[in-house]
């Protein structure tokens, strides 16, 4: 059993890391619970970003992670956990802005997304604490500090 991760690159972003560094994070987010699984990770620029914000959160600007959860239809036997969508020039800035180094962002953005392909949300503050607090734990066991602290 494996996750497997098809990695979809159409940013120039010089800034992303190896796709067996995008899969090593992406394993420490899933596995053990989830080990028979899949998921595509889209690396967009720009505009592609801000166009799929828009179309599917109403929100006209380019936005850092999204997430796609896939809802097998009843009856159909498939390990299809949904689509990453991540721009990396927002990554990056971001990275940036918070003094982080990118991939430790890109680490987190990777993690974060995850957790809401499995149904984790933000929405209220019981449900963030509660997302944060994951993320923290699955970011120090790969060897990432506390994202949060560092804001």
């Amino acid at each position: 059993m494996a996750i497997t991760v098809d990695i979809q690159q159409i940013s120039k972003n010089t800034e992303i890391p190896e796709p067996n560094q995008i899969k090593q994070w992406i394993d420490g987010a899933l596995l053990p619970q989830h080990d028979n699984v899949e998921l595509t990770v889209r690396i967009v620029d720009i505009a592609e970003s801000q166009s799929l914000n828009k179309q599917y959160r109403n929100k006209d600007k380019p936005t850092n992670v999204l997430s796609f959860p896939f809802e097998v239809p009843d009856g159909i036997e498939l390990n299809l956990l949904g689509d990453l969508v991540i721009c990396a020039d927002i990554v990056s800035k971001e990275a940036k802005a918070q003094h982080k180094t990118v991939q430790a962002h890109w680490a987190h953005m990777l993690v974060h997304g995850c957790l809401h392909l499995l149904g984790y949300d933000h929405i209220n503050n019981d449900d963030a604490e509660h997302m944060e607090t994951l993320e923290i734990d699955i970011l120090a066991k790969l060897g990432f500090n506390n994202p949060y602290n560092q804001l």
